[in-house]
């Protein structure tokens, strides 16, 4: 159920977006993957999720390499992209059920009900998805990211719009889901790396600056200031 990427590199014709990145992700453990707006983090994403194909390198996904396995990989990652693509006009559970049909999902009905209690959107699912909340909005994708019980858990921004109180619960799922998945969460906020993860990458201009546990990487840099390591890591 791990991840791991192999010398991974994009370019946008002369620009390089990511550099030769190594790195692995394991499985009952969440990793954070940090880094400044640019340094590369959405471009490593897509690329492991198979929406931009690397200019060179490779990962693999649970054993199936990207470039060779497309499909197959997709099946087996739940992806929340930064910004949610949702269908507006759709209303909750008639979205989560088309998105369940397309994996083949059996015992559907069972399927969306679970996972709909599971991010806490008992109250609204007969809710049209272009009224919500930006939070609840999040839940939906949150949800379509879980429904076909992934292997692996690719999440970009997951709490982005949460009030307190739905912050705490989406932390308690994550962190439920990351005791049996392997989990990549990509934030700007500290504290959500602090509550959430084990582990921490952080990416600057395309390189890796930093790869440990998040007790070695405070105890490496003498401080238990993530923040403080971050902006000494990726400062110009």
């Amino acid at each position: 159920m791990s991840i791991v990427v192999k010398k991974l590199v994009k370019k946008f014709d002369s620009q390089i977006a990511v550099n030769e990145i190594s790195f692995e992700a394991k499985p009952g453990k969440i990793l954070g993957f940090l880094g400044p707006n640019g340094a590369g983090k959405s471009t490593t994403m897509k690329m492991l999720t198979g929406y931009m194909k690397p200019t060179s390198g490779d990962a693999e996904i649970c054993g199936k390499s990207i470039l060779t396995d497309e499909l197959a990989v997709k099946k087996l990652i739940g992806y929340l992209p930064e910004n949610t693509p949702l269908y507006n006009e759709m209303y909750i559970r008639e979205f989560l059920n088309f998105v369940g049909e397309t994996y083949q999902i059996p015992n559907l009905k069972n399927r969306v009900d679970d996972v709909i209690k599971k991010v806490g959107l008992t109250a609204e699912q007969h809710k049209k998805i272009g009224t919500l909340s930006k939070g609840y909005k999040q839940r939906v994708g949150l949800a379509q990211a879980i429904i076909h019980n992934p292997e692996v858990l690719i999440l970009d921004e997951p709490t982005s719009g949460l009030d307190p109180n739905q912050l705490a619960e989406i932390r308690t799922l994550i962190k439920n889901l990351g005791r049996e998945k392997t989990v990549i969460i990509s934030t700007h906020i500290m504290q959500e790396v602090e509550a959430l993860c084990d582990e921490v990458i952080i990416i600057n201009k395309g390189n890796i600056v930093a790869n440990e546990t998040l007790q070695g990487l405070k105890e490496k840099n003498k401080t238990a200031s993530l923040e403080e390591i971050f902006r000494n890591l990726t400062s110009d």
